[in-house]
Formats: structure tokens, C-alpha cells, sequence
């Protein structure tokens, strides 16, 4: 792919050299002097080619504002100056100089004040735009293949588009071909995924073809394309998320997400739960709830493979999630009617 796209550019060189070397041929001018411009020039062209696909739409459109604003500024300082009698001989030196320095630091100032210019037209048109942050999500592979993202922008709780990068949809495709029976099915979940997010009508989705060839890591790649755009990182993954911080980048997290919408219970509750298997310690059964809480059940090793009626007696928070430790109802009454008799 790299080397397909420049060998593209190195012929679009060549091309171009080639026919300034014919156009100076018919003109009677010595060739090679425009073969060497026209090399140059197209030559420049790759070079800014290469650095604008990295940058976002909206640098783009603050950069073209501040360049214009620069080269408006640029010719009210030169014109009057011109009518200097004694600065007329100099007047093409002025006119380049003064747009050049004022083009460049129009350029810089309208890059670095993207938000301001955005928000002076939104101001003007009465429209309130989104930040880029918001506007702008990225999705890595960890966040595709869990399947959860899918179901939080059908609920319309996502805003903003969704940005799946061709490199990140690359690895979800290496990953359906992989010779584990496990990574195919988890690759090919992922596709599907793709495939719904592309359908649902909530949240718009792209998927673009930003790439950075000369990073081989797809977590420095989404990093980086993070930084480019300004955008936030959907992810599941723990280690990309603290790299992604270290470097001010913000992230989305669905595992925090769902940890968070969790329900609270608190002792006294009850829940009838289908108890799965045998807990650690004698006698306990273990179940869980549709989020993946662990319930831990006194006494209920005997009603594995049964819904039971259950009462909640504490909740542990643990630094893999909240475990909810309960016993059999039935079991509960009866060692309470068993104390009260006793003490009666």
C-alpha cells in the first residue's frame, strides 16, 4: 500500500516534468529550466498533499480563513506604501514580502484559533456548534468487537459521529481471518457490528481513510489520529486509555460506562436469580445478573440449576467490579423463626 501510493506520486513528478519539458520545447525556451520548476512544483504539491490528509476539515477551513484574512491585511499595509514615491522601484519586494509574512502568521493564527473562528460564525449564523471533542469519536478495535457501542447509539445516548478509521476496520478483518476458532468469531461479531452501526440512523458513522504509514502500532495510529482531529477515543482497552491520557487525549470507556449503570442494591433487597454453580465455600451457590454481577448465595449449593427468591445482606466493591452476597429467602425465615423461638 505505502509503496503503491509513492511510486502514484513519484509518477505524477515525473508526469508533470515531462510536460513543461514539452511545453517549453514548443514555446523555443531552453526545456530543462522548466522541467526543473515544473519538477519543483509538483514536488511541493506531494509534500503539502501528504501533511493536509493528516489534518482535520475544520483546521483546514480556520487555516484557510486566517490565510485570507492575512493577504487582506497584507495589501491595506502595502498599497499605502506605494504612494511613497521613493518606495515605487521596491514595490514588487514590498507586495511579496508583506503578504508572504502576513500569509503565514494569518495561516498560524488561524490554526491555533480554530475554536474562536467557529465559534464567531456559529455566533453570526445564531447556530451553536458542537466542539471538536464532542463532534468527534473514535472507535478502536477493543470498543467494535464488544458489540456494546451498537446498542448505546440506539438508545440515542451517543452524540456527536463516530469515526471507525480504515486501519482500525483493517485489524477487525485480520482478526475474522485468524486461524483461532475464537478470534474468527470474535472478528466476524465485529464486521456485523460495523455493519449495524453503518444501518442504525442515530449516530452518524464514517469511516475514513486516515492513516499514518510510518506508525506500525493501530494504538499509536489512533492516538495520533486522535490528536490530528481533536477528538475522543472509544475503547475498552485499559492500556490505551492511560497512554491516551498521558497525552491529554480523551477517552470513553464502555467498560466504566456499564459499571456505572449498574444497579444499587443494598441489604434487605430481594432478587430471584437462576443459581448457576458451587461457590468457593462449602455450601454457596453462585449466580449473576444480566450486567455480569456476581452473586455469591449462602446456603445454595442445593438449588444449582433453580430460580431462587433471594435477600441481599451486603455488597463487596472489589477492583474487578461489585460482588452481592445473599441467602436464600426461604432459608433466611426459617433460621429467623428458629432464633426468635429460641430466645422466646
Amino acid at each position: 500500500m505505502i509503496f503503491e501510493q509513492l511510486r502514484l506520486r513519484v509518477l505524477f513528478v515525473i508526469l508533470v516534468a515531462a510536460v513543461c519539458y514539452g511545453i517549453a520545447l514548443d514555446l523555443g525556451k531552453n526545456p530543462w529550466i522548466y522541467t526543473f520548476i515544473g519538477g519543483w512544483v509538483a514536488t511541493i504539491i506531494v509534500i503539502a498533499e501528504r501533511g493536509l490528509t493528516k489534518v482535520s476539515i475544520r483546521k483546514l477551513i480556520s487555516g484557510a480563513v486566517g490565510l485570507g484574512a492575512g493577504l487582506v491585511v497584507a495589501n491595506l499595509i502595502a498599497y499605502p506604501l506605494l504612494l511613497i514615491a521613493s518606495l515605487r522601484e521596491l514595490s514588487p519586494w514590498i507586495l511579496l514580502s508583506a503578504n508572504l509574512v502576513c500569509a503565514c502568521i494569518g495561516l498560524t493564527v488561524g490554526i491555533k484559533r480554530e475554536e474562536d473562528i467557529f465559534d464567531f460564525f456559529s455566533h453570526i449564523s445564531g447556530k451553536k456548534t458542537q466542539t471538536k471533542g464532542d463532534a468527534y469519536k473514535i472507535l478502536d478495535t477493543s470498543v467494535i468487537i464488544d458489540g456494546r457501542i451498537a446498542e448505546i447509539c440506539e438508545t440515542s445516548f451517543m452524540e456527536g459521529v463516530l469515526l471507525i478509521p480504515q486501519f482500525v476496520l483493517t485489524e477487525v478483518q485480520q482478526i475474522a481471518d485468524s486461524a483461532s476458532t475464537t478470534k474468527r468469531a470474535r472478528g466476524k461479531r465485529g464486521l456485523d457490528i460495523v455493519n449495524r452501526l453503518q444501518i442504525q440512523e442515530f449516530v452518524p458513522v464514517q469511516i475514513i481513510d486516515t492513516d499514518f504509514p510510518e506508525i506500525p502500532e493501530v494504538d499509536s495510529k489512533l492516538i495520533q489520529l486522535a490528536k490530528t482531529m481533536g477528538a475522543k477515543i472509544v475503547t475498552n482497552d485499559y492500556n490505551l486509555k492511560k497512554v491516551a491520557k498521558i497525552q491529554n487525549i480523551k477517552v470513553l470507556n464502555i467498560n466504566e460506562l456499564a459499571t456505572a449503570l449498574k444497579p444499587v442494591l443494598l441489604p434487605g433487597e430481594s432478587l430471584r436469580i437462576n443459581i448457576l454453580k458451587e461457590g468457593e465455600n462449602p455450601n454457596q451457590g453462585v449466580a449473576y445478573l444480566e450486567d455480569g454481577t456476581m452473586v455469591v448465595v449462602e446456603g445454595g449449593k442445593k438449588y444449582i440449576g433453580k430460580e431462587k427468591d433471594v435477600t441481599v445482606t451486603s455488597v463487596l466493591q472489589t477492583t474487578t467490579g461489585k460482588m452481592i452476597f445473599t441467602e436464600v429467602k426461604e432459608e433466611g425465615e426459617k433460621d429467623r423463626r428458629k432464633f426468635r423461638s429460641k430466645t422466646n
